[in-house]
């Protein structure tokens, strides 16, 4: 069970938490940082490389606050408030040691680890108050990447597994997302998905019956709730779906995080801390039947067309394209191509110039800023007769730049203008699912 920020933001929601997690099944719990505390660490580790150590100061002054504020209301007798205030105390003396030196990346990696480090203690000492019996586990004892910063799946299997071989015959483990060691041992990262991806290596790795992912969220939705009105939740969605969803758009769970889940074919169940008797949306590898499930959108893209006589029936001329975006570590989300062009999308920036530079050996270059990418999602799409047709009736008064089709059976991705996004959520939502 992996709680994120929302879930454990207030001592109420603590306490539901605790609530949540203490009958006898057994299970390991994931918890996040609580809420705003990894931008504030990431505010005072900003100051700190700017060397601006009053403003440092007085960030960390504010969070210290915060969560002294928290153990008052948290804890009933003394004994714990005690417990409480001296282990945030001795995390916030390690946190100004990095008020005095040269602050590097390594260590600033560390600085943002305390956010997990201490809401696990928290909850472990909270869980004491009530005679609940648990064991809080550190992540840093079994969580590791490896030289290409990716899991290092057999040292978290076998690490993870003698911890929990320490504590037979309990039922209940605590644990922090997001954080690990790297390969030289030093404080670090997952990076994707956080909190979310450890949840999913630890199921993975002990070949858990489900994985529940718990938020602010009654589960995935048939379209963006921000944006449109009278959304529903989709009870199930297959592994190549929900990873479309994600991918385009869908705030609830990050693209790569139940990769793992995925591979070891374990369900993954997204739940509301809210309303926790709702089943939330699950996810397993099996469709719950052809068709439209959900529409997604992704905003903060850029399209870049190359158009060139060179590339009519020559071969090798998409390769030295893709080698350019390879060459600045740039992913494409969208291709089209036609006889003498090809337009792409993406949605990292910050190598644009570069890029475009360097495309104009092979022709002429446009690019597009403020556009987004509706996809739509669901089963067997490609092989359904007529949903095209829906889609486009639905975008008709649409300016579409893009669309990419038959290249997957899981989406149909359009391209638009931006200032267009909100209209086309809502005509695919009374297009598509106005009867379902």
């Amino acid at each position: 069970m992996k709680f994120g920020g929302t879930s454990v933001g207030s001592p109420a929601m603590i306490k539901e938490v605790a609530k949540l997690i203490s009958d006898e099944q057994p299970k390991i719990v994931v918890l996040s940082a609580m809420a705003g505390t990894t931008n504030d660490l990431i505010l005072y580790a900003g100051a700190l490389h700017k060397q601006e150590r009053v403003a440092a100061r007085k960030i960390l002054d504010r969070l210290l606050n915060r969560y002294l504020n928290l153990v008052n209301d948290l804890f009933k007798t003394a004994t714990f408030r005690q417990k409480g205030i001296e282990m945030i105390e001795s995390h916030f003396t390690y946190l100004r040691g990095f008020n005095r030196d040269m602050f590097t990346i390594h260590e600033e990696k560390a600085v943002l680890a305390q956010g997990e480090l201490i809401l696990t203690a928290l909850m472990q000492f909270y869980l004491e108050e009530c005679k609940i019996p648990s064991v809080l586990i550190s992540a840093l004892d079994f969580m590791r990447i490896d030289k290409d910063l990716e899991p290092d799946h057999y040292y978290i299997r076998e690490n993870l597994n003698r911890q929990l071989t320490e504590h037979q015959g309990t039922r209940l483990f605590l644990t922090q997302g997001f954080i690990c060691r790297n390969v030289f041992g030093e404080i670090d990262n997952l990076k994707r998905g956080g909190s979310d991806y450890t949840a999913s290596l630890i199921g993975a790795a002990l070949g858990s019956e489900e994985i529940q992912i718990w938020t602010d969220i009654d589960g995935v939705h048939h379209n963006d709730p921000r944006f449109v009105p009278n959304t529903r939740r989709i009870d199930h969605l297959s592994f190549d779906e929900a990873a479309e969803l994600a991918y385009f758009g869908a705030k609830i769970l990050h693209p790569t995080s139940i990769h793992p889940a995925r591979e070891k074919k374990i369900p993954v169940r997204l739940k509301n801390t809210l309303h926790p008797t709702s089943p939330g949306t699950l996810i397993t590898s099996e469709s719950s039947g052809p068709g439209i499930k959900a529409v997604a959108a992704k905003d903060g893209i850029t399209a870049i067309r190359i158009q060139s006589d060179r590339m009519l029936l020559a071969y090798g001329f998409l390769r030295k394209v893709f080698e350019i975006f390879e060459t600045h570590r740039t992913p494409i989300d969208m291709i089209t191509t036609s006889e003498v062009s090809v337009s792409v999308t993406v949605d990292f920036k910050a190598n644009i110039e570069h890029i475009v530079k360097d495309l104009t050996r092979f022709g002429s270059v446009e690019v597009s800023n403020d556009r987004t990418i509706i996809c739509v999602v669901g089963d067997q799409i490609s092989e359904s007769t007529g949903l095209i047709e829906r889609v486009l009736n639905a975008l008709k008064t649409i300016q579409i730049r893009m669309i990419s089709f038959g290249s997957s059976h899981n989406n149909i991705s359009l391209l638009v203008k931006s200032k267009d996004k909100v209209e086309a959520l809502n005509l695919l939502s009374e297009h598509l699912f106005k009867n379902t």
